[in-house]
């Protein structure tokens, strides 16, 4: 297939491609002829696209000290949820805990909408493996600072969880479920945030906040400063703190 061709059937919504939102281990796409294409997937990509178009949604709905409270709030315990759970803990195991808790550090991580556990653990353990070598998935030294910060997990290459990276979690029904339909825990943290701010709206007045403004500060804004925040490690810091190395 030419690489034309390639890019046209990347950017085709499919109805493979829109179910893949629901349930990320469809063995259609996992068998797909084109899995290890560089391309964006595209159709793949519109959720993390719509994301940042809903932060614009802040000039309709304004602002209260209570919804830029909870965005920051948000912000600082997932991003701790990121760094010390799927990263040191499902990532380098440096620490031990109970199964239970280690299936409620996935669910709190889960709520950065950064995918499961699994596949979050198993592409950094590559990483780690494969730093700035051709295979390092997200080298910015390799592929770019664009690439590096954002487009590689768009692709389908880098789409599917390495569950031969991490056999260690995979065996856990429970870690897998979440990792599988990485979508369910942040609609329900949505709807969750929305759902209390209407309460608010009804209960607290004097708060001066509502459902939509909780929806749109505590998730759409702070998830994507998340994003950021966190992306931010494997280009601008990792250029700038190891030289690309």
């Amino acid at each position: 297939m030419s690489s034309d061709a390639q890019t046209r059937k990347n950017k085709r919504i499919s109805p493979q491609s829109l179910t893949l939102w629901f349930d990320t281990y469809q063995n259609e796409y996992n068998k797909n002829e084109n899995h290890n294409s560089k391309a964006i997937d595209w159709p793949r990509a519109l959720p993390f696209i719509a994301l940042h178009l809903a932060c614009l949604l802040v000039f309709i709905v304004g602002w209260s000290a209570v919804s830029v409270f909870v965005a920051v709030a948000l912000y600082v315990v997932r991003m701790f949820a990121i760094t010390a759970f799927y990263h040191r803990y499902f990532s380098h195991k440096t620490f031990k805990t109970s199964r239970f808790m280690q299936f409620l550090f996935a669910l709190l991580g889960a709520t950065a909408v950064q995918r499961g556990a699994l596949w979050w653990a198993a592409h950094h353990r590559i990483h780690h493996a494969t730093a700035d070598k051709e295979t390092d998935q997200h080298s910015p030294k390799r592929h770019g600072f664009l690439w590096s910060h954002m487009c590689w997990f768009l692709t389908r290459e880098n789409f599917s969880t390495r569950h031969e990276s991490i056999r260690d979690f995979s065996k856990y029904p429970e870690l897998t479920f979440l990792d599988r339909f990485d979508i369910l825990i942040p609609v329900f943290f949505a709807a969750l945030l929305f759902f209390t701010g209407y309460l608010l709206e009804i209960y607290a007045p004097t708060l001066e906040t509502n459902g939509p403004q909780l929806l749109v500060w505590g998730f759409f804004v702070s998830t994507v400063s998340l994003y950021h925040g966190t992306f931010t490690i494997n280009s601008l810091a990792h250029l700038i703190f190891f030289g690309g190395k």
